[in-house]
């Protein structure tokens, strides 16, 4: 019977370390659970001889390998480190859907006054998702182990990020985690919000760019070459019109491959160059610049801002703390620079407006409605009037682009098609006269 090497926290909460001889690695947990010993981190003796990680980080990302090996034996998955390793990002994508509900859940849960552990076990009842299930199970072992609710949240970064964590800290430090529950649930269905009605007004103008690209290609490859073979039979000279079109699909049928490898290429080269801290500090600068959309990003990433940063100073969270996260989580890196240099400024003494105003890339009003919420002692309240004002100013803007994109796009594709139509129909006329 294979042989496992384990580290782990009793039933006293200390860390402990051992072996335990199971037909599989889940059946070796669940002899240890029956023990009262809450497993971290487990290895096949046949692997042991490689060196062992050690520290904190090596804990959580054990941890999280550990949770993501139930989910994968659970869907019938073949289970390598590799290949975990792959897996986990996209089941904890899946899981985020979830995970929203199952927060408001667990809040109102703890609200009713059911202890934590008690909570954790209706809630992972509830889930369906099952690496979510998985999760929440190890965190109700760690939970039971002695582990703090915040740190056992943090041994799966895949799913809970600083923010998150964050958060949960105060809360359980505030006596008030029911309330941080909640509010953390409203925040992320506020944030999924907000995310849907930009993509939905970007969704449509790309949807129709794409139909118009493939009627042109349809033209080009199939009805021109063969209205374009009758008029040229006759052997008149042809328009001016007709013979650009004729160019132009010409090297449209020679040359297809071409542009379809350098825009696959080229889309590659940008995946590669969006990964460096370079790459992503200027696409996200040009992004903010980009006419019509620009402002819409700008507006979006604003609104995130305020809302993250009142929900937690709400939370109890302290500002440096707060901009130290918001540095991390907010969708654009320019902003994150920002928050980064502000952060500093106020450790040396200063205050948070005036670095924001210098900044030029947050609103005039923003810095000065956070100049009097700090003179006023109600920071957290203008924050949240300034996320109310650009919450509203996004989903004032997405249909503000969407109604200037749309006649445009249409306007283009009506003047390509009628090019076309133009460059075929001419010769027909004038077919005699040439």
């Amino acid at each position: 019977m294979p042989v496992f090497q384990y580290k782990a926290f009793d039933h006293n909460g200390k860390e402990t370390t051992g072996i335990v001889d199971a037909s599989t690695p889940r059946e070796a947990r669940e002899k240890l659970r029956g023990r009262n010993v809450f497993v971290t981190d487990m290895t096949p003796m046949k692997a042991a001889g490689r060196a062992p990680k050690t520290g904190k980080n090596a804990m959580t990302k054990a941890a999280a390998d550990v949770g993501l090996a139930d989910a994968v034996e659970e869907q019938g998955l073949v289970e390598s480190a590799g290949l975990r390793q792959q897996l986990e990002s996209m089941f904890a994508g899946r899981a985020r859907d979830e995970l929203v509900s199952t927060t408001r859940l667990l809040a109102t849960l703890l609200k009713a006054g059911i202890p934590l552990v008690g909570s954790l076990t209706s809630v992972i009842q509830q889930v369906e998702d099952k690496y979510l299930g998985t999760v929440m199970r190890q965190i109700r072992e760690s939970v039971q182990g002695g582990v703090s609710f915040a740190d056992a949240l943090a041994m799966h970064p895949a799913l809970f990020d600083a923010l998150y964590v964050n958060m949960i800290r105060a809360g359980e430090a505030a006596g008030a985690l029911d309330q941080v529950l909640k509010r953390l649930a409203d925040f992320m269905q506020a944030q999924k919000r907000m995310k849907n009605r930009v993509s939905a007004a970007l969704t449509y103008p790309i949807i129709m760019m794409v139909m118009g690209l493939g009627v042109v290609c349809f033209l080009l490859g199939y009805v021109v070459p063969k209205i374009v073979a009758v008029v040229t039979k006759r052997g008149t000279p042809l328009p001016l019109p007709t013979k650009i079109l004729l160019t132009i699909q010409e090297a449209f049928m020679s040359w297809w491959w071409v542009g379809l490898g350098g825009a696959i290429l080229a889309w590659l080269a940008y995946s590669v160059v969006v990964r460096t801290e370079k790459g992503a500090m200027f696409r996200d600068t040009w992004k903010l610049r980009l006419p019509i959309v620009g402002d819409l990003f700008r507006k979006q990433s604003v609104a995130r801002f305020a809302t993250t940063f009142a929900t937690l100073l709400r939370s109890g969270v302290q500002a440096t703390d707060c901009l130290k996260i918001l540095a991390n989580v907010v969708d654009n890196k320019l902003l994150g620079k920002v928050l980064v240099e502000v952060r500093e400024r106020i450790i040396e003494g200063t205050d948070i407006a005036t670095p924001i105003k210098r900044s030029r890339v947050f609103p005039p009003v923003v810095g000065d409605m956070i100049a009097v919420g700090e003179e006023s002692g109600q920071l957290e309240e203008l924050l949240e009037r300034i996320a109310e004002t650009y919450d509203e100013e996004v989903d004032i803007t997405s249909q503000k682009v969407t109604a200037m994109i749309e006649p445009l796009i249409i306007v283009l594709m009506a003047a390509i098609v009628g090019f076309i139509v133009l460059a075929v129909v001419l010769p027909l006329v004038q077919g005699f006269k040439f």
